[in-house]
């Protein structure tokens, strides 16, 4: 792994000149260039030497900024990442073009195996909490604990207002909708995305809806943009028509990490119905349930989330303590339990 050496010549790395992403206080940037793919990470100090790594996935259109507001709060717990999917963000489309949900964790897996930061805490937000799932499943040596914001997974009823972003996975209609809506202004489009992923719309900052926006206007000049947002949202649909091993509930239920579930009962994207499913699905799961959450719930009620997460943390490390004071484990077999 490098973060100084220039990426390759292809034209998926070659990205046009942007305005810069924006940073909060406390957070750096730096592009990771791994075979095939080259991601944009948000990190901050961890605030002591020793805290075990996190990393965090965001959700179709989103970016590692979607992680903003959750990460500070766990500073003392974590050391904290978040990365840009390939497409997303300031990472620039995958070599190969495949925004598959499996595109998206192979990525996800190549980053961590050449980090070696895990086994993670590892968080992720609709589709985010497709691609972890995954993750989690396929790499259960990667992976800590799994907590999944409103995750993408398969339904058989689809809420009507999760209707639009579905049809962006149909061949042309991300061509058809830029056309359609190519006099809209970036406070526009960002209305529109707050209305339908936020449970409230009013918990957004006037200082926080100003930086969406330059976001937006960021975005919009990329030119591959709606082609990312197009294929993603198709890997989704695919993978909702998975069978066997390779099904997303199917995998869910191969999950070993201890799973903290957040579902928001505004969520127009993710039924709030299927919070139990999901509870039942993973084998070692919590469930949080906010009813005046929409999508997002990291960015609405953060500082909830982070309750919830420090919990997990606490119940999760009794037992491996319980363990060793009891003298039952050795020091060899205590690592391998609590992933040291």
């Amino acid at each position: 792994m490098s973060s100084t050496e220039p990426p390759s010549a292809s034209p998926a790395n070659v990205l046009p000149k942007v305005a810069a992403v924006k940073v909060a206080d406390g957070e750096r940037l730096r592009s990771v260039h791994l075979p095939g793919v080259t991601l944009t990470v948000r990190s901050r100090p961890p605030a002591r030497e020793g805290l075990t790594p996190a990393l965090y996935v965001h959700g179709l259109g989103g970016s590692s900024q979607n992680w903003s507001a959750l990460m500070p709060l766990l500073d003392g717990v974590v050391d904290n990442e978040a990365l840009d999917l390939p497409g997303f963000g300031d990472s620039p489309p995958p070599d190969d073009g495949d925004y598959s949900i499996t595109g998206h964790a192979r990525a996800v897996i190549r980053y961590l195996d050449a980090s070696g930061r895990g086994p993670v805490h590892l968080f992720g937000n609709s589709l985010g909490g497709a691609v972890t799932t995954r993750v989690a499943a396929a790499r259960p040596d990667l992976v800590r604990t799994l907590t999944l914001v409103s995750p993408a997974l398969p339904e058989i009823r689809v809420q009507r207002s999760a209707v639009p972003t579905g049809l962006l996975a149909v061949p042309g209609v991300a061509a058809l909708f830029t056309r359609l809506t190519r006099e809209w202004t970036a406070e526009q489009r960002v209305r529109g995305v707050t209305a339908l992923c936020y449970g409230d719309p009013g918990r957004v900052s006037e200082e926080g809806f100003r930086n969406a926006v330059e976001e937006m206007e960021r975005r919009l000049q990329l030119p591959y943009f709606w082609d990312a947002m197009a294929r993603s949202a198709r890997g989704i649909v695919n993978a909702y028509t998975l069978g066997g091993q390779h099904a997303l509930w199917r995998q869910a239920e191969r999950v070993l990490a201890p799973t903290l579930l957040v579902y928001g009962g505004r969520d127009q994207l993710v039924g709030y119905r299927m919070a139990q499913r999901a509870a039942r699905a993973f084998r070692d799961s919590r469930l949080l349930t906010l009813p005046d959450a929409g999508h997002v719930a990291m960015m609405e009620y953060p500082e909830t989330v982070a309750t919830a997460f420090r919990e997990l943390l606490a119940d999760t490390a009794k037992p491996a303590a319980d363990e060793r004071t009891d003298g039952v484990l050795g020091d060899e077999t205590a690592d391998q339990t609590t992933g040291g």
